[in-house]
Order: structure tokens, then sequence, then C-alpha cells
């Protein structure tokens, strides 16, 4: 296998299984927006008429808080690799300081109108709402008056019923300080939890889409590589055979026959090593190279081979596995042909039945009868392999005597004519 089929670790390493900040900046801001509208239709449902006021400092809260939920981030992006405990427990830990800093911060910029909206709040409850000298928030509520008060009430209308007051916050020191700081940080811890829950599942999504990806490639170079492995054992075989050959002409004297040999494979050689072995070949140029092949033959049987192909011009350009009629043609060579002393036809033909190419290899030589052992299964091993690797459950191979005698082989698979795989 080429080194180039292996995912290397640096592309490895480029396939980040982080979320993309851009997706990061869309939930935060989609959080806090989500936010700012709600808080807005409760100031509306409620009455409250400060709404310009309240908007800007709200406006304000929400995007610091942007800013401290992509501090949050930050922390949570250190352990995007960990288990889902750590991430959760990290998550957990990190949302408290921050949900204390957007609870100050929310403090400080409502503080200034806060007395404001306490009154506006005791108009609409019939109260007085106020600070003392000591900064407690005392409501006054007046009694409510019996029906004899009423009639007093009615007769001295200049009199006042006694009013009532009570301290409802006191004054915001030390500890009390910090429940009321906590009271507001606690409803943000929860917002800031379910931004993080968001963010974890958006991780996780995006972790296993790498995963499948880094899986298909990984599929991908081991289909890449059993092809050529596949494709690999045929050159081997082919070339002992026309070594064997090869070494009976130099013996025999049959100089000439030799030589003329030697070049078919020169150029049997030259057309296969152009190509490369994962990848599919015009049908054309298939058969073209069956042809230099046969040359090669023709040269050790120049009386006793007699080859017939039949390529429709539209069929032409269809593409196949390079070089799988090979072990196909080679087997009807040497064991229909050699083991001949009469002229043997040695056939390729290609048709079409619908959306399936036809290749059909066949010849009338001695046929299944004188070939039992004689090696026809590691080449139609071979092409299963190969066409099952390429097309799966799609392609099919079928086998066996021929009308007259010989021995036929019939490749069936996708017809296709793009360039691509």
């Amino acid at each position: 296998m080429m080194a180039k089929d292996i995912p290397s670790d640096t592309e490895l390493r480029s396939e980040s299984s982080r979320l993309p900040f851009k997706a990061v900046l869309i939930s935060i801001a989609g959080l806090w927006a989500t936010y700012f509208v709600l808080l807005t239709l409760r100031g509306v449902i409620v009455g409250l008429e400060i709404h310009d006021a309240l908007l800007w400092r709200r406006l304000v809260v929400c995007l610091v808080g942007v800013v401290i939920t992509l501090g949050m981030w930050l922390v949570l992006r250190l352990v995007d690799s960990r288990s889902l405990i750590i991430k959760t427990a990290t998550a957990l830990l990190v949302a408290l300081p921050a949900s204390l800093m957007i609870a100050q911060v929310n403090q400080m910029v409502f503080a200034p109108v806060q007395d404001t909206m306490f009154r506006k709040i005791g108009e609409q409850q019939g109260v007085v709402f106020r600070r003392d000298e000591a900064g407690n928030l005392l409501v006054d509520v007046p009694p409510v008056p019996t029906p004899a008060e009423g009639s007093r009430r009615g007769a001295n209308a200049g009199d006042d019923l006694d009013v009532r007051t009570f301290v409802i916050a006191p004054a915001p020191v030390g500890l009390e300080r910090w429940r009321q700081l906590t009271d507001i940080a606690i409803g943000r811890y929860f917002l800031l939890l379910a931004w993080a829950a968001l963010y974890l599942a958006l991780l996780a999504g995006a972790q296993a889409r790498v995963a499948q990806a880094r899986e298909e490639r990984f599929r991908t170079a081991a289909k890449a590589a059993e092809l050529r492995s596949l494709r690999y054992q045929i050159n081997p075989h082919f070339l002992f055979n026309t070594l064997n050959s090869l070494s009976s002409l130099v013996i025999t004297g049959k100089d000439d026959r030799a030589e003329a040999m030697i070049q078919a494979v020169s150029n049997f050689y030259r057309h296969s090593l152009a190509e490369e072995p994962t990848e599919d070949v015009a049908l054309e140029d298939e058969i073209a190279l069956q042809r230099d092949y046969l040359a090669i033959e023709e040269v050790r049987f120049p009386e006793r081979l007699l080859v017939e192909i039949t390529l429709p011009d539209r069929l032409e350009r269809a593409r196949v596995p390079g070089m799988i009629l090979q072990p196909l043609v080679e087997n009807s060579v040497r064991y229909a042909v050699a083991r001949s002393t009469t002229p043997v036809h040695v056939s390729i033909e290609a048709f079409a039945q619908g959306e399936q190419l036809h290749l059909v290899v066949a010849d009338d030589g001695p046929g299944l009868a004188d070939n039992i052992g004689g090696g026809f299964g590691i080449g139609l091993s071979n092409v299963r392999d190969r066409l099952r690797a390429r097309f799966g459950d799609r392609a099919k191979v079928l086998t066996g005597q021929a009308e007259d005698g010989g021995y036929r082989t019939e490749l069936i698979m996708p017809l296709d004519f793009n360039n691509g795989r």
C-alpha cells in the first residue's frame, strides 16, 4: 500500500474535533438574546413604564454575560477531549464564579434605578416603598379601616389613619449583601448550565462527525489497499508464465520469436504500469491491454491462438477495474490454448443490459474436464475479490462450461461512464 493512502498524523490533527468558534458564538449570543427578550416581555406584562432606563441596562448586563460566557467556553474547551464526567464537572464548577460575576454586574448596573422600580410597583399595589437613612428598604402600608372608622373618617376627612411601616429588605451589608448576590446568581447559574449543556451536545455532535469522517477515510484507505493488493497479485503470476515462455523459446533456439515476445512484454508493462492500481479505466483501454497480452501469447502459439474481440462503440468509455480481464484471458491461454493441439478461439465480448455491463471471456478449448485442479480457482478468486471490494453485492461472476464445450466466464457489474470513483 502506498503511503498516500494512509491518513498522516498531520492530516488527522487537522481534523479538529472542537466546535467551530462561529457555532459557539451563535449559541452564546442566542442564549443571551433570548434572555433579553424574555425579561423585556416580563417588564411589559408587569407594567413597568421606565423601559428606556431598564432596556439599556439590561442590554449591558447581557453583553457582559456574553463576554463572561465566552470566558467560560475558553475553560471548557481545555477539556473538550476528556470524558463526559470531567466535562460536566468542569461546567458545574466554572459556572459558579461566572454566575457570581454576572450577578455582581447586574447589581451595579441596576442599583441607580432600583428604588424607582420599587416606587412604581408600590403605586400599583397601593403601598409606598422607601429607604431610611441606614439604607434599609421599607414599605408603608395603610391599615384597612373598619366600618365605624370609615364613618368617623368621613366625618373627619382631614384625619389620617395610622400607617404601618415594615422592613422588607435590610441594608445590603456583610452577609446580607452576599445573600442578595447569591439569590441573583442562582438564576444566572442555571442559565449558564443550560448553555453548557447545549455546548456539550453540539460538541458531541461535532466529535461524532469527525470520528465518522476519520473512520470513512480509514475504510477508504483499507479498501484501496485491498484493491491494490489484489491487483498486484496478477503481475507476479503473469511475469512467471512469461519468463517460462521466453526461456522455452531461447532454449529451443527461436531467437526471433523470443525477441518479438520481449518487445510485446515491454509494451504490455508500459501500458499496465501507467495505470493507478485502484482506479477504474476505460473499457477500451482494458481491451487494448488484453490485446497487448494476447500479442505476447501469439508469439508462443502463432498457429493455435485465434482471437476475437467484440466491443460496441458506445461501451468504449465505460469504466471497469484495471486488468480485471487479465486473469480470465490468461486462464484461457494457459488451460485451453497451451493444452490443445488444434486452433482455439479466445473471445472477449462486452455488452450492456439495462444498467449492467457484461464482460465475457470464453474459449472453445478442452473445457472443464481437462482442467480439474488446473488452477482456475486462483484467477477467478482474484477477480471475485476485486469486484466484491469495488462494487460489493452489485457485481457477479458467472462461470461454467460454454455451449461449444470450452470454458466461459461472465462478469456483471454496474454500467458507469463517470471518470471518478
